[in-house]
């Protein structure tokens, strides 16, 4: 389905009937991503699946896309459909907006699942390997995300994964070229949430892989006993929803039935 939103084109997919449950796909992913998942949840839950901006056949709207751009693009999808609240599942740049959601429409959202993902901004360390990266974008964004990919997945699950891998890149690799700077350029400067998961009072959880090579396990198991969050943790990388799967939606279904 396409919303016309502020002259571009936002794509989005609905299935099934129930609780509202939003799911919000990572950096260089699309909504496609949800496809398993959703097929679990729809018998029970009203999955709304979004492409945000700059990803999947959702154009871009600028320069840069902040967390709160893609968060007001998601709202908008929202009301379209009459949706006053929903559950938000976030994979990681997916979470960032999740939270930048909380943070803009608190009334909005009624629970949230952050997979991958995290309310601490950037390092000064990784907005400078985001400078470069987009310096490596601009000059070869293939060669970017082929790299970028295949390191989101533990090192032991690369080949296993291999042909998903592939998938995944493909995808990538239609990307507009301001699409993936756009989203580098506003996971660089987003904001620190630490607060805003913390002061928000509604179910939330943490699902994280012990073994993420790009968002340390350490920085979860931090936030979660610092802001006294659930978190569970899983045995793999940054892909979870990929590479245990089985758990992840057993993991979602359990905290699902809390509402």
């Amino acid at each position: 389905m396409i919303l016309a939103y502020k002259g571009i084109k936002i794509n989005y997919s609905v299935f099934g009937k129930g609780t509202p449950v939003v799911f919000l796909h990572g950096f260089l992913e699309n909504s496609t991503m949800w496809k398993e998942t959703t097929i679990h949840l729809s018998k029970s839950y009203y999955c709304i699946t979004i492409d945000l901006l700059g990803h999947g056949d959702t154009e871009c709207l600028g320069y840069i896309h902040t967390m709160e751009d893609m968060a007001q693009a998601v709202k908008a999808v929202l009301d379209s459909l009459n949706i006053v609240k929903a559950i938000f599942i976030g994979h990681s740049m997916g979470g960032y907006v999740a939270l930048a959601s909380v943070d803009l429409f608190p009334d909005v959202v009624s629970g949230l699942v952050l997979l991958n993902s995290t309310s601490f901004p950037d390092s000064p360390e990784r907005k400078t390997n985001r400078s470069r990266a987009i310096d490596i974008v601009k000059n070869n964004p293939n060669a970017f995300t082929s790299m970028a990919i295949a390191n989101l997945f533990a090192e032991e699950n690369r080949l296993v994964f291999a042909e998903k891998i592939k998938s995944i890149k493909n995808q990538a690799s239609r990307m507009p070229l301001q699409g993936i700077i756009s989203a580098l350029e506003g996971m660089k400067i987003r904001k620190n949430r630490t607060s805003v998961l913390s002061n928000f009072n509604k179910p939330k959880v943490i699902l994280a892989g012990i073994k993420d090579p790009v968002l340390p396990y350490s920085q979860n198991l931090k936030e979660a006993e610092q802001f006294k969050i659930d978190l569970v943790p899983f045995n793999g990388g940054h892909m979870s929803y990929l590479e245990n799967e089985e758990e992840y939606i057993n993991t979602l279904l359990k905290f699902l039935s809390l509402f």
